[in-house]
């Protein structure tokens, strides 16, 4: 697969959906009706609708990897999804007076992008340190380790003061009291620990736990976790024939719920797809994922990894890929920043031409 360029995969994949009558689904208000030969999708959108021989699923959208619709979001916003609530986010964080406290609580795993609340954490005091520099960030996380912990706390340390008495971030793992038990809107209070200890904010951001999306319940593709099994091959549903299902959405095993692996696994299922159309044995696949988190000015760090099918387990190849060193110079930080802009700039490229 390492061969094919973006142009070969459009021209496979725009001449397959062309020959076989393919479609890919992401808005909530499509269905696909497994059970059927073709399979029938149902929607307000004319070019998806209608029998078709091969569906993928996405699970985009609000609900592509989270339950995050719940009534409070109007004051108290997940922000996880862009727009509304990521403008809702930064319009209380500009109007928080200097010497205010934010609240951030990270849901338990998985969920959508594994590093993105220590991520907003680091930018939020990055923009705390220059404009109200008296202000606190407590993260009250449901887990006892986040990813690249490592390189954040570091960071932390370097930038914002962490573990000292006038550290900017404070992090409250469960074993120490940062569960949350529950929230009160009305009066922007977080209850957390065995003992629901009160913790009072000026600005809260709760990040919900997470599924998948409602398009995949709807199509039946989804199992007691609350994602959706795919073989790992081909990314086709374990549930429902014919039907895959890529992104967030499924359960990869060792990927994680990043853009850059579902932009791998979108390209593999491709593949699949054409193979199976073509009644031709598709070969072992190979995945990447690659993820880059800037914490301050100038200061960045960076997770890759390449995978492998092991039977039906996606699992990283030892010594292809690895984190930032903690001993990276201040000039290797600095290019990170400078990578993770390049890899952003080239992965839209990639997806949208």
């Amino acid at each position: 697969m390492s061969n094919l360029t973006r142009r070969h995969f459009i021209k496979i994949a725009a001449g397959a959906a062309a020959a076989y009558s393919l479609v890919g689904c992401n808005d909530e208000s499509e269905k696909v009706e497994p059970g059927k030969e073709p399979n029938e999708v149902t929607g307000k959108t004319p070019s998806v609708t209608g029998p078709k021989k091969k569906v993928v699923v996405v699970g985009g959208g609000p609900g592509g990897a989270t339950a995050a619709k719940y009534s409070a979001a109007d004051k108290i916003p997940h922000a996880w999804q862009a727009g509304p609530q990521t403008v809702l986010l930064r319009k209380q964080l500009e109007a928080m007076k200097d010497g205010g406290t934010v609240i951030i609580a990270p849901p338990p795993n998985p969920f959508r992008c594994p590093p993105g609340p220590y991520e907003r954490a680091s930018l939020i005091a990055h923009y705390l340190k220059q404009h109200k520099p008296k202000s606190k960030i407590l993260i009250l996380d449901a887990k006892e380790k986040f990813s690249k912990q490592g390189l954040f706390v570091q960071g932390w340390k370097d930038l914002y003061g962490y573990g000292t008495d006038n550290s900017m971030i404070e992090w409250f793992p469960p074993s120490k009291e940062g569960n949350i038990v529950r929230v009160d809107a009305k009066e922007m209070g977080v209850y957390a620990g065995e003992f629901e200890d009160e913790h009072k904010a000026d600005v809260i951001n709760v990040i919900p736990p997470q599924k998948a999306g409602k398009i995949a319940f709807d199509s039946g593709l989804v199992d007691k976790t609350g994602w959706c099994p795919v073989d790992k091959k081909s990314f086709e549903s374990t549930l429902q024939e014919h039907i895959h299902v890529i992104g967030d959405a499924c359960t990869a095993t060792k990927m994680p719920k990043s853009g850059y692996a579902a932009n791998s696994q979108a390209k593999i299922c491709a593949i699949a797809v054409v193979a199976s159309l073509q009644g031709k044995e598709m070969g072992t696949p190979s995945y990447l994922n690659t993820c880059y988190s800037i914490i301050g000015d100038d200061y960045g760090v960076s997770v890759a990894a390449v995978y492998r099918l092991q039977g039906d387990v996606i699992t990283p190849v030892k010594g292809a890929g690895g984190l930032t060193p903690m001993d990276a110079s201040a000039e290797d930080r600095k290019r990170e920043v400078l990578y993770a802009y390049s890899w952003f700039k080239n992965i839209t490229h990639d997806i949208f031409g």
